[in-house]
């Protein structure tokens, strides 16, 4: 069906608007036309947007096979509905189910397509008793905590609350120990004692994502993913002290001497709280001319343009250093052409005076750490080559001369007995390729209170290992023993796929996950592709909806990315075999949008929402607005809210007046513009920066720094740019506002 709409503003007379008008002869009564997202998981409750004509109260969506479920639908008007669908939907083992969709008594069908994560277990975090005998590790999408004894290595697995996301271990003042964790899903934080006793239950913020313990004053911390904050909790009566806005998608939380810090996951910033108000102090990261130590970025120090994600943050107290793993500075357009900045390591942070020093390992991706302040050693995890490095703290504190000398030994991790690798072994530990180990997946490591052991929890191989270090530094610490906690290999080449998603097989420190922290994004890259400059990094969550791939597109389908990218991220050293491609694809494949939160208990957008910025918009009023007066829809249609969603409108690139390249050292950038594709609003809640160039949320100051300039970088993209990028130019604040609040309902 094509239609043209609106007043201005992106008019394509080619776009599609899924359920705008029924075509001439249609069938009467409820017709279905889509049914969005597309992609789903089984992990939680999952909100429905429901496209189609003749819609009426009282209709209900029907789910076929192997499902044979019937959901109630709210009903906004002729051509909106929604629905909720309930968590852990019966698909059994299977990676992906395809589910048909129709409407009970109407007519016309959509696809819906099921990830089966409730049989993928996913060790992803773990905290040690503090005797040192019991090991907890979180599974998300199992809703799972293990209880791990180390001594015989047993573990129990203990039902907790909508996907767990976060651990932390706390004594009271009585000295009873309790587990805390919060959640992805369910606004609640579970306190379960380590031996007998009940579980209590807080309410919490959910989309939980980070988590600490001020254990002198018990007070808990809280990063919430969705709201962009941190919440501190008394964990004696569950009041909330203070809420705090921080930089987008914080994770990573470390207590110190000096305040809360936090790492965020989008900007690449560091901010210090205040324990006490909350209060922002001081916001950090690497600057041009910050020290980069070791690696191939070394000699780029004077272009690096701003941070990258961090992946874990340890305080040193004797120290008072703050320890950051990345995957190092980001450093930006320069002479040499040097794209992709990946150098994963150890970063070393004065918390008044900024970084220190980037210690990069040339090679993998550092992830967790642990700190042995005794001896003085550093331990860190490699997630995407299966080692755990040993430091000298010393050393990585002194100088740059000293620092490149900090790393003591490398002890690769053997992956479990009968794990499927993923290509002939011969292929590994050559031409200076990774080894075996990478089949591992080092999460997270912590230390025995003795700090002769370094436990290991393994991601993609389930187990969990033992490290002697007794004889560090002075002698090698050595790889003992493991022991097998869950299976892994139920979902085996989604497994495989996801080895490789994190692989730095090509020691490259390049990996899927170096760009996409967990199928997500980071924030703006120079980038790997043509026109080489800078852009931002998407998410690859849904993406497999929403074709063509890079700008301008260059793949076509998952499998072709999945082909190009995989080979270009080792250098080629490998390519990959076409069973690699298959095993990456579909890991990639099934990496969902997450579950809207802005929504209501059935589905549909509520009829007041606050915005991040603190005003208010009515979605349901935005949802008109969005598809007429602000002419939002006819680039952005449902299911995805993109033309590329559809064949038929797919790999169309325009120019719609936004920024074509962010001016940073233009010279050293291929600034050619051949026009943007379109991005899928679905999840938009969840992006920072926007735009292709990062500009809606990033800005570029005098001194060749990339900073944050606008914390609701949704307001800055549908607004500054108008009338070409959409009308907001015509609606009053109001409706700008409802506009918004309906796009944060996608």
């Amino acid at each position: 069906m094509t239609i043209a709409l609106g007043v201005g503003g992106c008019r394509r007379p080619d776009t599609i608007v899924v359920g705008a008008v029924p075509d001439a002869g249609s069938e009467s009564g409820p017709r279905l036309h889509s049914v969005g997202p597309r992609l789903i998981s089984n992990q939680t409750s999952q909100p429905l947007s429901i496209l189609g004509e003749q819609f009426t109260v009282g209709l209900a969506l029907k789910l076929g096979p192997p499902l044979n479920l019937s959901v109630p639908l709210t009903v906004l008007d002729s051509r909106h509905a929604y629905a909720r669908l309930p968590a852990n939907l019966p698909v059994g083992n299977a990676s992906e189910t395809l589910i048909n969709a129709t409407l009970e008594g109407g007519s016309g069908s959509a696809e819906l397509r099921v990830i089966g994560d409730t049989s993928f277990p996913d060790l992803t975090a773990a905290v040690l008793s503090s005797d040192g005998a019991h090991l907890f590790a979180i599974s998300g999408p199992e809703d799972r905590v293990y209880d791990i004894e180390l001594s015989t290595g047993t573990s129990r697995p203990i039902a907790v609350g909508d996907g767990p996301s976060a651990i932390a271990i706390w004594s009271d003042e009585r000295k009873q120990e309790w587990v805390l964790v919060a959640h992805q899903f369910a606004p609640e934080l579970w306190l379960s004692p380590v031996g007998e006793g009940e579980v209590r239950k807080l309410a919490a913020p959910s989309n939980a994502s980070g988590l600490a313990v001020d254990a002198r004053r018990g007070v808990v911390f809280i990063a919430e993913q969705a709201r962009d904050s941190v919440v501190a909790l008394s964990l004696s009566d569950g009041k909330t002290l203070w809420r705090t806005a921080v930089g987008a998608n914080p994770r990573e939380l470390a207590v110190t001497s000096k305040g809360l810090v936090v790492g965020s996951l989008q900007t690449g910033e560091l901010q210090v709280l205040s324990l006490e108000k909350g209060e922002l102090l001081k916001g950090l990261e690497p600057v041009p001319g910050t020290s980069i130590v070791g690696g191939h970025t070394a000699k780029f120090s004077k272009y690096v343009m701003n941070g990258t994600a961090p992946r874990d943050l340890l305080w040193s107290e004797k120290q008072q250093r703050l320890f950051v793993s990345s995957i190092g500075p980001n450093i930006g357009p320069n002479p040499e052409k040097m794209e992709v900045s990946m150098n994963g390591g150890v970063g070393a942070v004065d918390l008044g005076k900024g970084w220190l020093r980037h210690l990069g390992f040339g090679a993998g991706v550092t992830e967790s750490l642990a700190l042995d302040e005794a001896r003085g050693l550093l331990y860190a995890s490699d997630v995407s080559l299966g080692q755990v490095r040993v430091l000298e703290v010393k050393k990585l504190l002194k100088s740059d001369a000293s620092a490149a000398k900090a790393l003591l030994q490398e002890i690769d991790l053997p992956p479990l007995a009968g794990f499927p690798h993923v290509r002939d072994d011969a292929d590994f530990a050559t031409n200076n390729r990774a080894g075996l180990s990478l089949h591992s997946g080092p999460k997270a490591i912590v230390l025995s209170p003795d700090g002769k052991t370094l436990w290991v929890l393994n991601r993609y191989t389930g187990t969990v290992a033992k490290l002697d270090v007794t004889q560090a530094p002075k002698g090698k610490a050595e790889w003992k023993s493991q022991f097998r906690v869950v299976d892994t290999l139920g979902q085996r080449t989604r497994r495989l796929g996801q080895v490789l998603f994190f692989a730095d097989l090509g020691r490259t420190a390049m990996s899927c996950d170096a760009c996409h922290v967990e199928g997500h994004t980071q924030g703006v890259l120079f980038e790997k592709t043509m026109p080489l400059r800078i852009y931002r990094s998407p998410t690859v969550r849904g993406s497999r909806e929403t074709p063509p791939f890079f700008t301008p597109a260059s793949t076509h389908s998952m499998g072709e990315t999945m082909k190009v990218v995989g080979g270009r991220n080792r250098f080629h050293n490998p390519n990959p075999t076409p069973t690699e491609i298959e095993a990456l694809t579909l890991f990639g494949s099934t990496i969902p949008t997450l579950p809207n939160p802005f929504v209501g208990v059935d589905g549909a957008p509520t009829e007041s929402l606050e915005l991040p910025d603190g005003t208010y918009g009515n979605p349901r009023a935005g949802l008109a607005l969005f598809e007429g007066k602000a002419a939002c829809a006819e680039c952005h249609p449902g299911p995805h809210f993109t033309i590329d969603q559809e064949p038929a409108t797919r790999g169309k690139f325009i120019d719609v007046g936004t920024p074509h390249f962010m001016s940073l050292r233009e010279k050293e950038q291929n600034t050619l513009f051949a026009g943007f594709g379109t991005p899928a609003l679905a999840g938009a809640w969840d992006v920072f920066p926007m735009l292709t160039t990062g500009l809606a949320g990033l800005e570029v100051t005098a001194d060749e720094r990339v900073v944050v300039n606008a914390r609701f970088p949704m307001r800055v993209a549908v607004k500054q740019w108008a009338p070409k990028h959409g009308r907001a130019d015509l609606l009053t604040e109001q409706e700008l506002n409802d506009v918004l609040a309906y796009v944060m309902s996608l």
